[in-house]
């Protein structure tokens, strides 16, 4: 039995479903595929992903194939609850709802496990997590599973190196196709679609501290930079502070950014990057919100702690008064701003990854035998069909290499 707040707002979310679908072809062509071949006859696959329309059109695709298809959110604010109903009534099984509770997520997650899945399809480890800790049982059931999100990689190549990984998951996060892309483009662009419409503010003129640069932060910065502000990079790497400095940006720490920004983005992985420290020092009126997968980044906590008063100034914005009479601001309770304040990455990005996911899913479900329990790559071959995939529903061409050219770049003499 589904776990959904109302069945009566399927068409709702059945509009929004067809709407990701006329702009998601590469999805499309894999649908028609998928029908005509039948891949995942008789297998049952379990997707904790980010419960909006695209999520939605990835399950459908998947369920089109022949799998038995149960679905869950993987942030309880991302959840549209629309969109779960129509998946509901389409069939398939759903236990996610809006602003659910810890108790009611870990439920939802626990149920969409219920169903013995052979393959996973997991958005940060929540999946894996349980297979692993609480769900132990269901681990023979297991063929292997793919992980969308940098942070879900984290999390098993820390498994795998303790020798604790139970099967092998496919890193679709690290193939081309999705952090050229998806990290970059979609991150750069959902996150401001998030801020700007929850704030309703200038991004111009403002000072901007991005946190972490990575591919994720690298088109966070880009899209400020074009919005007109100035931007401030933190970055622990070397490397990628020394190509923020290179691609134009204000390199400092954390430390020094505190006492400068308007607003302030987070997207690291990691824990506590804005804290008590910075919170002493920031300006009256700024703005704080994260794009990390989970609400660790920017240490609530301490804020709460902090406030001598709180307030909600808008929709999806929490005001902190301190004690010296500053407001700080935090969107979406520090949960991912671009899914929790928005409707997350634009359709023709996620179509590119969640192509990769599908493919992955059928190449786990072909090779699991012999992956072995460890984080997999996606393997050339589905990264560039992808890429082809993509060039094509554009009309584009690309020229190849004659028989000559090949020989000529594998000679050495």
């Amino acid at each position: 039995m589904n776990k959904i707040r109302n069945i009566e707002l399927a068409e709702s979310g059945k509009q929004k479903i067809e709407w990701v679908k006329k702009n998601m072809p590469l999805l499309r062509s894999l649908e028609e595929e998928f029908i005509e071949t039948k891949p995942f006859e008789g297998v049952r696959i379990s997707v904790s992903v980010h419960l909006e329309a695209k999520t939605a059109y990835l399950s459908k695709v998947l369920a089109s194939g022949g799998a038995e298809v149960s679905v869950t959110g993987s942030n309880p604010l991302s959840t549209q609850d629309d969109v779960a109903a129509a998946l509901a009534k389409d069939g398939l099984m759903v236990y996610a709802w809006y602003n659910a509770t810890d108790e009611e997520f870990e439920e939802h997650l626990n149920l969409a496990l219920g169903y013995k899945p052979n393959i996973i399809i997991d958005d940060g480890g929540d999946l894996v997590h349980l297979l692993h800790t609480k769900k132990k049982e269901l681990l023979p059931h297991i063929m292997g599973g793919c992980e969308e999100t940098t942070t879900g990689i984290l999390r098993l190549k820390a498994m795998e190196k303790e020798g604790e990984l139970k099967f092998p998951m496919v890193a679709v996060n690290n193939a081309y196709c999705k952090y050229l892309f998806d990290n970059r483009y979609g991150t750069g662009q959902s996150v401001w679609d998030g801020i700007n419409r929850t704030t309703n503010l200038i991004v111009a003129g403002k000072d901007v501290v991005v946190v972490g640069y990575g591919w994720c932060g690298k088109g966070i910065a880009m899209r400020a930079k074009g919005f007109g502000a100035s931007v401030m990079v933190c970055e622990i790497d070397p490397i990628k502070a020394a190509e923020a400095v290179m691609d134009g940006f204000k390199v400092m720490t954390m430390d020094e950014a505190s006492t400068l920004g308007d607003i302030f983005i987070t997207v690291t992985g990691c824990n506590r990057v804005i804290h008590k420290e910075h919170y002493m020092k920031m300006k009256d009126g700024a703005i704080l919100c994260n794009a990390g997968h989970f609400d660790v980044e920017i240490s609530v906590p301490e804020l709460e702690k902090m406030a001598c008063e709180k307030r909600v100034q808008r929709k999806n914005i929490m005001g902190y008064k301190m004690e010296d009479g500053r407001w700080i601001n935090l969107l979406a309770e520090g949960r991912l701003v671009n899914l929790a304040a928005g409707d997350g990455h634009p359709a023709e990005i996620m179509d590119m990854s969640f192509a990769l996911q599908a493919l992955s899913a059928q190449y786990v479900l072909s090779n699991y035998m012999d992956l072995g329990n460890r984080v997999v790559d996606v393997p050339e071959e589905i990264d560039k069909r992808v890429a082809l995939m993509k060039l094509k529903s554009w009309g584009i061409t690309i020229d190849q290499l004659t028989y000559e050219q090949k020989k000529y770049l594998e000679s050495w003499c």
